[in-house]
């Protein structure tokens, strides 16, 4: 086995449904472990491992986890819907899998009571979610990976696609509000109704390009059309289109070692430095988009590049033996109680952690593509 293979084992081993050991956030706040976007990322991550490998510990794992939290009825642990939490969606696609692989009747329900959190969604006046209800008027482009994948499956596999023009305008109301023109990339996130003391109060945008909500935005993309039914044509050729141009956006601003940095356009500047979370998503997106065929061959040889860069900077053994991932940023965002303000300054002043499924999620599935793409052996 190989030492990636190892590292997760170990994670797995000394994590609970309750205390698992990549919620860093959870951990630090003293907290169990409910219903949230972190776990629902490793999670998601822990399915594709089995899905590639066929070990039934993953498995076992993943359904052990999520049967935790999912009650008879469907109802989960921890789940308010009338929190109106972008972020709590997310770990709702680790449903879908489980309901195929199980047929327990209590994930379908779960998935129903996830999806009533979309039929509730605050909007924009432009029509695209808030990110929370405790955040009015913003989007921010970690919402659009949070949510949209899951809307797309439900649509397609249950909802006869009723709501595809939905989904397929909050992208490209993103496109025309949050692309920089210039540079490609998309702003941490946008208020339209311009008030926040973050924003420009002409474009209503944040001031800066973070990777890792580039990370979760390229990420978006990709899976929102991996569950999407090509045949409708226009719509998904032109956010094919969006993902390409965000790639080749990106490509640009990779560091020699394959990795990004935490704010991406100021690679060397001083405080700046190369982030794993980010730099993880990004190898995925490269490594799928080529395997999905919505990149030329020659892109997988960046998405290695980066997973590489990774392993080399940041996978670390300790004196006991024990694997550590390092340098993934605990979080980021805008305003909030802690006044967050977006500047270059906040984004180097956030915590860099070991071992946070942000950054461990992203590189389990960045792994399990480059085991697809046999470019590591099993």
């Amino acid at each position: 086995m190989d030492k990636i293979e190892t590292y997760i084992d170990e994670l797995l081993e000394k994590s609970t449904p309750d205390r698992p050991i990549w919620n860093i956030e959870k951990i630090l706040q003293g907290l169990k472990s409910t219903w949230n976007y972190i776990d629902g990322c490793m999670i998601k991550a822990i399915l594709e491992m089995y899905a590639i490998t066929k070990d039934e510990k993953y498995f076992r794992f993943a359904d052990n986890f999520i049967d935790c939290k999912v009650r008879e009825d469907g109802s989960i642990e921890g789940y308010s819907v009338e929190e109106l939490n972008i972020d709590n969606v997310n770990a709702g696609k680790t449903l879908f899998e489980l309901y195929d692989l199980t047929g327990k009747e209590k994930y379908r329900k779960a998935i129903d009571l996830v999806y009533s959190q979309i039929e509730q969604m605050p909007r924009t006046a432009e029509g695209n979610f808030w990110h929370k209800n405790i955040y009015p008027n913003q989007v921010w482009l970690d919402g659009l990976y949070m949510c949209q994948p899951f809307y797309m499956e439900y649509e397609t596999r249950f909802h006869e696609k009723k709501n595809y023009d939905d989904i397929f305008r909050q992208f490209f109301n993103v496109v025309e509000h949050m692309r920089d023109p210039k540079t490609g990339l998309y702003y941490h996130a946008y208020d339209s109704s311009r008030e926040m003391f973050w924003c420009d109060k002409v474009t209503g945008l944040s001031q800066n390009f973070w990777l890792r909500a580039l990370g979760w935005y390229s990420m978006a993309l990709l899976d929102t059309l991996d569950k999407a039914d090509a045949s409708v044509g226009e719509p998904y050729e032109r956010l094919k289109g969006v993902f390409v141009d965000l790639m080749d956006a990106m490509l640009k601003y990779q560091d020699a070692s394959g990795m990004w940095y935490q704010v991406v356009n100021f690679g060397g500047m001083e405080k700046n430095y190369l982030e794993t979370s980010g730099s993880s998503i990004m190898a995925y997106a490269l490594l799928k988009g080529v395997r999905l065929g919505f990149l030329p061959e020659n892109y997988q040889t960046y998405g290695a590049k980066a997973f590489h860069g990774i392993c080399e900077k940041y996978l670390s053994e300790d004196a006991d033996g024990s694997l550590h991932l390092d340098g993934i940023c605990l979080v980021a965002g805008l305003g909030g109680k802690q006044m967050r303000s977006g500047t270059y300054d906040y984004y180097m002043s956030e915590p860099v952690v070991k071992d946070d499924a942000k950054g461990v999620g992203p590189f389990l599935l960045a792994y399990t593509e480059m085991r697809r793409a046999g470019l590591i052996e099993a």
